[in-house]
């Protein structure tokens, strides 16, 4: 996916881009409700510093999700413990261990396709082989 940059809002032929002004975002955008506290804040943020087109704005809020989740399961894991023992008395992983991996890891595919950087980065996957 393309970049976004603070400078350089991308447009979209069929819809305007959606303009954000970084000093009063919470004036046009609001973040969602259902994120933390924290999380809002970031969001606004984010909003705050980047024109976004709306695709963007709902990959944002999709990394946000995705942030608030591995939270959530990282508390119940401090609560719970990361194993727990089944009927036969032989350790397991606590299923709240999948949800805080697979959250993490769509948080980090949401940020790396979103590009927040200041400057675009090259590729960092290895490129793959033609196939035969």
């Amino acid at each position: 996916m393309g970049a976004v940059t603070a400078r350089t809002p991308r447009k979209s032929p069929s819809k305007p881009a959606l303009k954000v002004v970084a000093k009063a975002p919470e004036a046009t955008l609001k973040a969602p409700p259902h994120l933390r506290e924290t999380t809002q804040t970031w969001w606004l943020a984010v909003v705050g510093d980047f024109q976004l087109e709306e695709h963007h704005v709902r990959m944002l809020t999709l990394a946000a999700e995705a942030w608030d989740r591995a939270e959530q399961a990282r508390e119940l894991l401090l609560a719970e413990g990361i194993t727990y023992q089944d009927r036969f008395g032989s350790p397991r992983k606590h299923p709240a261990v999948s949800i805080e991996e697979s959250a993490r890891i769509a948080f980090a595919r949401m940020l790396r396709e979103l590009d927040l950087d200041a400057e675009s980065l090259p590729d960092p996957r290895m490129p793959r082989r033609g196939r035969r």
